[in-house]
């Protein structure tokens, strides 16, 4: 048996012959609802603390983001990274924004890692990986690689790793240019 909080899957999972966890059709509804429900919660606890940015709301955010992301904790060291082909593609992405307000480094870069690995299998979108893969490099100090973070002080994406290709890396992961990214971002700003 694994010890609780390797990052691996437990002991006595069963797994299909690629060695995906085998998760009930009842279970993984459940899973999905309960990620779209703390992401729904992190959006409300959001919109107060900017609505009224007091200790208490930042408070109530920061409880939050760790809650959800000790259940995120529960559900990958239980059952694996809830991969869109597990729990639908909604809930995965929500299980993504829950990792990336998580406050704990050590877990996003374990994460990161599962994300690449369900992305090389076909069970998770590319974007997923790009954008935790870009959130733990600026978190560390380092380039990202697909310039999905902007530093919210300039406006302009964090240092980004081999510029020159950069759009190409964008493309192969199913992002548009980073000009379009920025545009689209002044527009709804």
């Amino acid at each position: 048996m694994t010890a609780p909080g390797s990052g691996e899957q437990g002991g006595n999972a069963a797994t299909t012959g690629a060695g995906h966890p085998i998760v009930l059709p009842a279970l993984a509804t459940a899973l999905a609802r309960e990620l779209l429900r703390r992401v729904d919660e992190d959006h409300r606890a959001t919109g107060e603390a900017h609505r009224r940015p007091t200790p208490a709301a930042r408070h109530r955010l920061a409880q939050c983001r760790k809650g959800n992301a000790d259940a995120l904790r529960t559900i990958v060291r239980r059952h694996a990274w809830p991969t869109a082909d597990l729990v639908g593609a909604p809930a995965s992405t929500a299980a993504l924004m829950i990792l990336l307000h998580a406050p704990d480094p050590a877990f996003q870069v374990m994460c990161r890692d599962l994300i690449a690995q369900a992305v090389a299998d076909g069970r998770c979108p590319a974007p997923h990986h790009a954008y935790i893969a870009d959130h733990c490099a600026v978190e560390l100090g380092q380039p990202q690689f697909y310039g999905t973070r902007i530093d919210p002080v300039t406006c302009c994406p964090y240092p980004v790793r081999r510029p020159e290709t950069l759009d190409e890396r964008r493309r192969d992961v199913g992002l548009a240019p980073l000009d379009e990214q920025m545009r689209t971002l002044r527009l709804s700003g």
